[in-house]
């Protein structure tokens, strides 16, 4: 909620203070009025500043005070082993940063056997709230809260909404991940800076700025119509010039004539296909939890790096879906700031952050990330005995 990967988000410090403190009770007079009944919406006290401030949480002192999975997060945190109520979670493809991961999260570990997933595109709101949304929601009440035969037990446990480049298809499933998926590497070359679906002999490297523009790795034009659906994970060998390194990770998409495919996303009007993020301090992994597509980090002590030293990352990104066409390539961008396009940006007047690739989930917070740390030279190795790689989760064509 509060950190990608072990990195401090801007988006909970700013939601607080356009969403909430706007509205927060004791605000009376000097908040907005209900245009419905003409009422106070924040209640009909109106409260000092100071009187204000004693009454509410400061969220990012809380984070910044908790950069571990301590006490404090845990008691904020459901027991999934516990949770055996029936549920239905539905998520959206251009979540990052928010939602998606603890729709999927909340699906595959909840010990509930009545479970279902439903994952769709386009803004959080549109597929969620109107009728193809509360159509599948109120049969799901109905039948769980209401006793109401009306076949829903026969609904598919999954429900994903696959992503094409200009359009989407409903199909069902029956678990997360697919059961039939390839899991498929994609090797990277530095030397090249190019992504290869052969292992890399020759053993190179590429070093970056870690506050500049990164680098992109390219695949080779597919061959074949190419779908990729289900949880996407990087290994990454890395070295740092200082004692600690973020990595920004995203999985991006061109056509043949190098325009980037591009997705309106929850919030964000151009989200790319996926992102992950990762505090190489917090590269430790839950032996328990982790598994090769789906890293699971502990966050609970920070390992700081040797400068120089390589070290092997395990990089967590998101659930994705894309159907890719022969022709296109697949790219997969490292950075160590947010992702973010250049040009005009959109915005919404209650979000502070233009949205330039990464919506409000951004990560610029001086405390979380002081330049002398994390402002140094990020070093990506790859080939030979360290063979840094994407691993995707290919989905055979049917038939």
């Amino acid at each position: 909620m509060t950190r990608h990967g072990g990195i401090l988000s801007d988006f909970w410090g700013n939601w607080f203070t356009m969403q909430v403190m706007t509205v927060q009770h004791g605000r009376g007079r000097r908040g907005p009025i209900d245009p419905n009944n003409g009422l106070l919406v924040a209640g009909p006290e109106t409260l000092t500043d100071d009187e204000l401030a004693q009454t509410r949480t400061d969220m990012v002192a809380d984070a910044l005070a908790h950069p571990l999975d301590d006490a404090f997060y845990r008691e904020r945190s459901p027991a999934w082993e516990k949770v055996t109520v029936p549920l239905l979670s539905a998520g959206n493809w251009g979540g990052h940063g928010l939602h998606l991961r603890g729709n999927v999260e909340g699906f595959v570990r909840a010990a509930s056997p009545e479970k279902w997933l439903e994952i769709h595109g386009l803004q959080h709101w549109i597929h969620f709230y109107t009728a193809y949304g509360r159509t599948r929601q109120k049969r799901f009440f109905d039948h769980v809260l209401k006793g109401i035969d009306n076949g829903w037990e026969k609904e598919p446990r999954v429900w994903l909404q696959i992503r094409h480049i200009d359009t989407f298809v409903a199909r069902p499933e029956n678990e997360w991940p697919l059961a039939r998926t390839q899991w498929t590497k994609l090797y990277l070359s530095p030397a090249r800076q190019a992504l290869s679906w052969e292992r890399v002999a020759a053993q190179s490297t590429v070093e970056y700025a870690a506050l500049g523009d990164g680098v992109t790795f390219l695949s080779p034009p597919l061959e074949r119509e190419t779908e990729v659906t289900g949880p996407v994970a990087a290994k990454l060998f890395v070295s740092s010039s200082t004692v600690d390194a973020d990595l920004f990770v995203t999985l991006r998409v061109f056509a043949p004539d190098g325009r980037e495919v591009d997705f309106q996303g929850a919030l964000d009007p151009h989200t790319p296909i996926a992102q992950g993020w990762l505090r190489a301090s917090h590269r430790k992994l839950d032996p328990t939890l982790t598994t090769a597509y789906r890293p699971y980090h502990t966050h609970d002590e920070c390992q700081l790096l040797l400068p120089g030293e390589v070290y092997e990352l395990d990089v967590e990104i998101w659930p994705t879906s894309i159907v890719i066409p022969p022709g296109y390539q697949m790219a997969l961008t490292i950075q160590g700031k947010d992702f973010e396009r250049p040009g005009d940006a959109a915005r919404l007047e209650t979000m502070v952050t233009p949205f330039r690739g990464s919506g409000p989930f951004v990560h610029t917070n001086a405390h979380d990330r002081p330049v002398e740390i994390f402002g140094g030279r990020t070093r990506i190795h790859g080939g030979g005995a360290h063979p840094s790689h994407l691993l995707l989760p290919i989905i055979p064509a049917s038939g």
